[in-house]
């Protein structure tokens, strides 16, 4: 594990935010993972997620406080947090900015029309290559679709590992564009779902509010937590 480390970005949301831009504008090919503790755990126990977490080809940020907090304790110095959402939510501004294209798979199919709709209405020089329901049966024949359209950013809302292994697949396949792995992002930029209060995102318990609001999620965030601090303690 104590190679994730070594890869995830260390100065911040701005500074990430403007290595974005130039990629986007030089139509630079960049693989992006957002990571908390569970995704980190995951990478332990699944060959082919550990692969891409150690490739040369992914970028690591950290979404999540516990895998900033690790990594400082293991003589990383990561300066804070770049949450998924955040970097969607910029993406979607450059692509504004700069007349760029996004496709959209993942989520419920209210979800990904309701987000490609706002999109529209709200980014008027951004254009909404295609969408997709996560729910398809075939999502390898979705990429190939993709890769026909050719879009600069690629956003998948399928869930860890599922979204970066599919990305994985056919990443070698494209010639340009910033893919994500956006986990439930979706939800919450469609408007569908709130996202938590700020003071909880301020004081970096955004974690603490999806329990509060999806008591179910406690077990699988428990056992991912709790692996993962036994695992820092070892490794110091």
């Amino acid at each position: 594990m104590r190679e994730y480390f070594a890869k995830v970005y260390k100065d911040g949301y701005e500074p990430f935010l403007k290595m974005l831009e130039k990629r986007v504008k030089e139509d630079q090919k960049t693989f992006v993972v957002t990571a908390n503790p569970e995704t980190l755990m995951i990478g332990t126990e699944n060959a082919a997620f550990d692969k891409i977490l150690r490739s040369e080809k992914t970028m690591i940020v950290p979404d999540g406080i516990g895998v900033v907090k690790a990594a400082n304790m293991l003589g990383y110095p990561v300066k804070e947090r770049v949450t998924g959402v955040e970097i969607v939510q910029g993406l979607f501004r450059l692509a504004d900015k700069h007349r760029k294209s996004v496709y959209l798979f993942g989520a419920k199919e209210d979800v990904v029309s309701r987000l490609a709709e706002r999109l529209e209405r709200e980014y008027k020089m951004l254009t909404v290559a295609g969408y997709q329901n996560g729910y398809v049966k075939d999502k390898d024949a979705v990429f190939e679709e993709i890769r026909a359209l050719s879009p600069d950013l690629v956003l998948v809302a399928l869930g860890i590992p599922a979204q970066e292994l599919l990305i994985a697949r056919h990443y070698d396949q494209f010639d340009k564009g910033i893919f994500v792995g956006v986990g439930g992002s979706f939800d919450v930029l469609s408007g569908l779902k709130k996202r938590a209060p700020a003071i909880f995102i301020r004081w970096n318990l955004e974690w603490l509010y999806r329990i509060i609001k999806e008591p179910g999620r406690f077990g699988r965030f428990y056992k991912s937590n709790v692996k993962f601090i036994s695992k820092i303690r070892k490794m110091r």
